[in-house]
């Protein structure tokens, strides 16, 4: 054969093939039409839905219904947000169990004991002893008012030491009012007692014999009446503060260190203190402690007419106040003259009292100069008490 024989018979055979597949081609596409046009109206076929993924609560539910007991069934609807899209007819119901209470919680109860029955004990009340103050416990320079540490307008507090309960109250078991208007009573009892007495009297030493606060008269004060005169408001006026006028200043060490005391003197009592030097024995008796009232003493007395000094812890204490007991010196006292200007001061013996106001500063003040002729006339009586009493 030929060579040009040959690729005639290959190109005859590739187009005998090409028109085979052709052929065939054509035959399927018409077979296809064939089927989809004979086929009668039968609807496509639904993909059924796919299954939801379960939600957080079903889980949740699926977990503790094995630990729940059984109980009726009863539909609920809950939110799904993966069928968010799907309208209400298409929501699948879901019934899960009901969740049934939790049997109520028995907390056993626990009796406590019956409380012990208390056991009242009552306390005494301990009243503060009237006595002498010591020096220790008033700190204080001059009189003032004649009031010691804490008190005010002669006023003490009575604290009570015990506050008993309701119940002690009700079984008459502690300290009552009955009991706080007992010891007034009592209280209001010792100083009439003190005052119907004329005072607490002369004081026993530890051997047992009389110690009076005054030694025996001097042979020179033979047959003369005591005099007994305030320091502070009284005589003078003294300050801590810087005063211009100040007649003299008295340097006083107070907790080792030293201060002024800036006094000045009541007008006319130079006078004065002269004039009953000559007809009285002179005793000046201050509720100022004796470092502050010493040095005072020494530069007011010119004329060396004071026989006697005494002082704060020489008071007696009486309901929180220095009081001057003048059945303490030794002296008769009928014979006994006390010029003050604190009525507390001679509380035991009003009777025996010659009141004077008080002076600070006032430079007109004629009170001394006008009292010399009433006290010089008052020497001569045989008991002051009686003219006393009735000039009050």
């Amino acid at each position: 054969m030929s060579p040009g024989n040959g690729v005639a018979n290959g190109i005859a055979a590739n187009g005998v093939a090409a028109t085979t597949d052709t052929t065939a081609t054509t035959a399927v596409t018409t077979a296809t039409s064939a089927t989809t046009t004979t086929t009668p109206n039968t609807p496509p076929a639904t993909t059924p839905p796919a299954t939801p993924k379960p939600s957080f609560f079903s889980k949740l539910f699926h977990i503790l219904v094995p630990c729940i007991s059984s109980s009726p069934a009863i539909e609920i609807d809950l939110p799904n947000p993966s069928k968010s899209s799907l309208t209400q007819n298409e929501k699948p119901a879901i019934t899960p169990p009901i969740i049934s209470d939790p049997p109520p919680l028995i907390i056993p109860t626990i009796e406590s004991p019956p409380p012990a029955e208390s056991t009242t004990v009552e306390t005494p009340v301990i009243l503060p002893p009237t006595q002498i103050l010591p020096d220790e416990e008033t700190h204080g320079m001059t009189s003032g008012a004649v009031q010691p540490p804490g008190s005010i307008d002669g006023s003490t507090s009575v604290q009570k030491q015990n506050h008993p309960s309701e119940e002690e109250e009700s079984e008459g078991t502690s300290f009552t009012e009955d009991d706080d208007q007992d010891l007034h009573v009592d209280e209001e009892d010792e100083e009439d007692k003190l005052i119907l007495n004329g005072g607490a009297g002369i004081p026993i030493g530890p051997d047992g014999i009389p110690k009076p606060l005054l030694p025996p008269i001097s042979p020179q004060h033979a047959g003369r009446k005591c005099l007994v005169l305030d320091l502070d408001e009284t005589l003078v006026h003294s300050s801590f503060k810087s005063i211009q006028q100040a007649d003299y200043v008295v340097p006083v060490e107070i907790e080792y260190n030293w201060h002024n005391v800036y006094v000045i003197k009541r007008p006319g009592v130079d006078n004065f203190l002269k004039k009953m030097g000559e007809i009285y024995e002179v005793v000046v008796f201050t509720a100022s402690l004796s470092k502050y009232a010493d040095p005072v003493l020494d530069k007011l007395d010119i004329h060396q007419v004071v026989s006697h000094r005494l002082f704060r812890e020489s008071c007696y204490n009486h309901k929180g106040n220095y009081v001057k007991d003048l059945s303490q010196l030794g002296r008769p006292i009928s014979d006994t003259i006390i010029l003050d200007n604190s009525p507390a001061s001679y509380i035991f013996h009003p009777n025996n009292a010659v009141p004077v106001s008080s002076w600070f500063n006032d430079p007109h003040d004629t009170e001394l100069t006008d009292l010399v002729p009433f006290l010089a006339d008052l020497s001569t009586v045989d008991d002051v008490r009686g003219v006393l009493d009735g000039a009050r």
